[in-house]
């Protein structure tokens, strides 16, 4: 996946976690960064299951744990300023879990995936900096609810996504009755999930359930990667241009937004706490001298 991403562009995806030998098998989780604005890196996690459509194995659920948990160890003033959440997989973003290995589960080992899904959505989203998914493929079930656990979606044009769980006698149980009617609404949410539709990407961006829409043409299509990568793109510049606040600002804005039904309190001491910084410094100064600030998260 490391690829340039602007032809103009002289910044490259560095992956950090890779396979040591070609005869190693592929990892479930690539890993990569890139340089986000004046410090810091954007971190892409990229599903690579692709006999499974990247479904959620035991595997690729402790994998992305761990990820999630080392940035959460970052604390306040971590390296890792947004996170992107991407597939290696044309047809797919994220099929959900995956029902092959569910099938031989005990109940116990069901209870026990289900316990530790559940927590690692949730995880991500509460992980204090800006988060973004990248689908250019479907995302159905388990995958879609790994979208709605991040803070902003960026769709392919040719993207459809689902919870289709009634179809399966069951309900979606990894925060998709929440998650989803917070997002979009009671009364539309109800609609997607008691019906189990599939929802194009057009009406995906309509409903409020994706913040970017991508248009990938009838040749991206039929070439490979094509679609993935300009997806990818789109969210790659999006935390860029995120990243290009002041890095403090940008956590405390996010937690003031996640707190708003605190209203006035949330946004108080979120206000109290970057007033004080020498980035609103820098940033007066860079204002009265003409010139683009240099934020230092300080």
């Amino acid at each position: 996946m490391p690829f340039l991403l602007r032809p103009s562009s002289k910044l490259f995806i560095r992956p950090v976690q890779r396979c040591a030998y070609s005869s190693a098998p592929s990892p479930v989780l690539n890993v990569f960064n890139y340089p986000a604005p004046h410090s810091g890196n954007i971190r892409i996690l990229s599903l690579n299951r692709p006999a499974a459509r990247n479904a959620i194995s035991r595997q690729l659920l402790a994998d992305l744990n761990q990820q999630i948990t080392s940035i959460h160890n970052e604390g306040q003033t971590g390296p890792t300023r947004a996170l992107i959440l991407a597939s290696e997989v044309d047809t797919s973003f994220c099929a959900g879990a995956d029902l092959k290995e569910r099938a031989t589960f005990t109940q116990e080992d069901t209870s026990n995936f289900l316990t530790s899904l559940r927590g690692t959505l949730t995880s991500i989203q509460n992980l204090p900096i800006p988060t973004i998914s990248a689908l250019a493929a479907p995302a159905f079930g388990g995958g879609l609810e790994l979208a709605l656990a991040t803070h902003m979606r960026v769709f392919g044009s040719t993207t459809t996504v689902a919870l289709p769980e009634t179809r399966l006698a069951i309900i979606p149980g990894a925060g998709g009755t929440y998650r989803l009617p917070a997002l979009i609404g009671l009364a539309r949410a109800r609609d997607m999930i008691l019906t189990g539709r599939r929802v194009s990407a057009p009406e995906a961006y309509f409903l409020g359930l994706c913040d970017r829409l991508v248009e990938i043409t009838p040749e991206e299509q039929g070439q490979e990667g094509a679609a993935r990568k300009k997806v990818l793109n789109e969210a790659v510049q999006l935390a860029i241009t995120i990243c290009e606040g002041g890095p403090i600002a940008i956590k405390a804005a996010l937690a003031a937004v996640e707190g708003c039904a605190l209203g006035e309190k949330a946004e108080n001491a979120a206000y109290e706490l970057v007033v004080k910084t020498k980035d609103r410094d820098e940033a007066l100064a860079a204002f009265r001298e003409k010139r683009k600030a240099v934020f230092k998260g300080e």
